[in-house]
């Protein structure tokens, strides 16, 4: 049985003998698979063979090709060049791609600046500064800098400081001998630049001539008998010790290696690595991949997106598994560093112990990750089905519920929340001003609320309100009630069919319509965190929504007490300082600043308020 289309039959009998890049489109034409080949002739056909249709990654992406592109190249390693651009340009489905996660810190050096300063980034760019991490802990990078400043007298103020910078007042740092002014001029470029070269050097794990300096100042100020000075000293040879403690494997050469290790799971696959600058373990971070191949292929694929943008690649480069083309990708690698790269597969020895520590904590990982998943899945997904089955109406994928707020009648708003699967989905939140009731009626106003919202869900020219699907249950916050309100509500509307419950909040009781008994759901239960969870959500979200339309009424009315402030002068105000504490605090020659506010009226702004 042919699994492509024609267009692919006639495309694989014209293929080149060349090397080159090869592009698969599906039927909408976005780009899903791209490959680099030795013989594009030989590999591109290998995907419609019979023992390619085995594998059932393979088969999958096949039954998907529409049509595909390449690109001849003059070399193999051109190709590699090219497939690492076209992946980072089109991400396509079914390469390894690479999951961060999260971005994780880097200390960022930039020494074209005439005073750096450490500065905290999530991107590595090619921009010249030097770059140092990533630190897998937020609190990692934290402990780093705040030992740095208590062994360096570099400054932390945020300031664009140069030589030709007007000269300014010294701020505490300076004061305490944690900075030596150069916003003041009180230290040239070149003495500044010696504190900077030493904390790069720490920063890179070298901390042996930072210790001799340290010890050789404690030992001269003792000689002097300048026992405060040496006992500083002393605390900061301390400090030093505590970071250097903290280190979690060292290597006598004091080289610079990364270690990768490849670890698979069911659904995912990781990568952890350690980065070794100046024999240290400077760094840690992991990488998962959805839809893994053998390990061969996430190890080279993982590579060949890493290092595309790598800041820095050391000589070596130790990994668990060697990809297929070991050696095309250390030339590559090679060509990117300029200077000879490594891919090491390491079998005895203190790296092979690397790589197993590596590979340890990429499997904990990955068992942490899919355990995450299934307690998401539980309290999701798992959840609105478990619920679904107990009260009888079968999945429920869009969950809705409101609720009302007011203060004695005043400002009376209510909620819609929507829950999708199981999650909260923001974007389908909707509020509404009640219009229709006087006073504190919130049986009224969950009627008026409902009729809104349903008469405009089946609404579909309506492109204002999108209030979106029709729900699979509606949650209503209370018992009969309310719920024989709800129900009266959706008959009037002919939308019986409806499945609504209410939710007592003092038993968490579920009470059904035409129901005499309550359900009582395990109180440990993820169907009743998933219930309780969108009524929580939906009582806070009407909250903050009567509470911000309180603000501004006492705001407004507030600012009509000020003779000469009318309508439009309020306004004014108002865009201008946000709030009626900024208008307190501010100056009459900053009020009368405001486009529409006088001299005399700024005065009067400014006498209310400083009565």
């Amino acid at each position: 049985m042919k699994l492509y289309s024609s267009i692919v039959e006639e495309k694989l009998k014209t293929l080149p003998n060349d090397p080159g890049v090869y592009l698969m489109r599906d039927a909408q034409g976005t780009i899903i698979y791209v490959g680099k080949a030795r013989v594009l002739k030989n590999r591109v056909r290998q995907y419609f063979g019979v023992g390619a249709q085995k594998i059932s990654k393979t088969a999958a992406m096949v039954s998907q090709i529409a049509d595909f592109e390449y690109i001849i190249t003059d070399s193999e390693k051109e190709a590699l060049i090219l497939e690492c651009n076209l992946i980072k340009e089109y991400q396509p489905h079914y390469n390894i791609l690479l999951k961060d996660g999260k971005h994780y810190p880097y200390a960022k050096v930039d020494l074209h600046k005439d005073f750096p300063t450490i500065e905290i980034v999530r991107k590595v760019e090619r921009d010249g500064a030097k770059y140092f991490g990533p630190y897998l802990e937020a609190y990692s990078i934290r402990e780093m800098l705040d030992a740095i400043y208590k062994l360096f007298p570099l400054r932390s103020c945020k300031r664009e400081i140069t030589v030709d910078s007007p000269k300014e007042r010294p701020c505490l740092n300076y004061q305490m001998g944690r900075c030596k002014g150069p916003c003041a001029h009180k230290i040239t470029r070149e003495e500044y630049r010696k504190i900077v070269d030493g904390v790069l050097e720490f920063l890179s794990g070298d901390y042996k001539p930072l210790q001799k300096r340290l010890q050789a100042e404690m030992l001269a100020a003792s000689e002097k008998q300048e026992y405060e000075k040496a006992a500083a000293y002393r605390d900061k040879l301390r400090i030093l010790a505590r970071v250097e403690q903290k280190q979690k494997a060292g290597f006598p050469d004091l080289k610079d290696r990364d270690v990768f290790a490849v670890v698979q799971g069911e659904k995912y696959a990781a990568v952890q690595a350690f980065f070794v600058r100046k024999g240290k373990i400077t760094g840690a971070k992991r990488f998962f991949m959805e839809e893994p191949g053998s390990a061969e292929e996430i190890m080279e694929g993982f590579l060949k997106q890493y290092y595309m943008d790598a800041a820095y690649i050391p000589k070596q480069i130790y990994l668990n598994t060697l990809p297929e083309d070991a050696a095309l990708l250390s030339e590559w690698l090679s060509d990117l560093a300029g200077r000879k790269t490594e891919l090491i597969l390491p079998q005895r020895g203190e790296h092979k112990k690397l790589t197993d520590m590596a590979e340890k904590n990429g499997r904990e990982a990955l068992k942490r990750k899919e355990q995450s998943e299934i307690r998401s899945f539980e309290r999701s997904v798992g959840a609105a089905r478990k619920l679904g089955e107990i009260l009888g109406i079968g999945y429920i994928r869009r969950m809705e519920c409101y609720d009302i707020s007011n203060t004695q009648g005043t400002d009376s708003v209510s909620s819609m929340v929507v829950f999708i699967d199981g999650k909260p989905d923001k974007k389908e939140y909707r509020r509404f001003r009640i219009k229709t009731v006087q006073g504190a009626n919130d049986f009224a106003s969950m009627a008026e609320t409902l009729e809104r919202r349903l008469r405009e869900g089946f609404r579909a020219e309506d492109k204002e309100h999108g209030f979106g699907a029709v729900p699979d249950l509606i949650v209503i916050d209370g018992g009969k009630g309310q719920l024989h309100s709800a129900v009266d509500i959706l008959t009037s509307l002919g939308m019986e069919d409806i499945p609504v419950v209410g939710l007592a909040k003092r038993e968490e009781e579920i009470f059904l319509p035409g129901r005499e008994d309550s359900i009582v759901l395990d109180k440990n239960s993820p169907e009743l965190g998933l219930i309780t969870a969108i009524r929580d959500e939906a009582h806070r979200f009407a909250i903050t929504y009567h509470r911000s339309l309180r603000e501004k009424r006492t705001i407004a009315s507030e600012l009509d007490k000020i003779r000469g402030v009318g309508p439009k002068r309020k306004k004014a105000l108002l865009a201008a300082f946000g709030d009626v504490e900024a208008i307190r605090g501010a100056t009459i020659d900053e009020l009368a600043a405001i486009p529409g506010v006088d001299v005399a009226t700024a005065r009067e702004v400014y006498k209310y308020f400083s009565q």
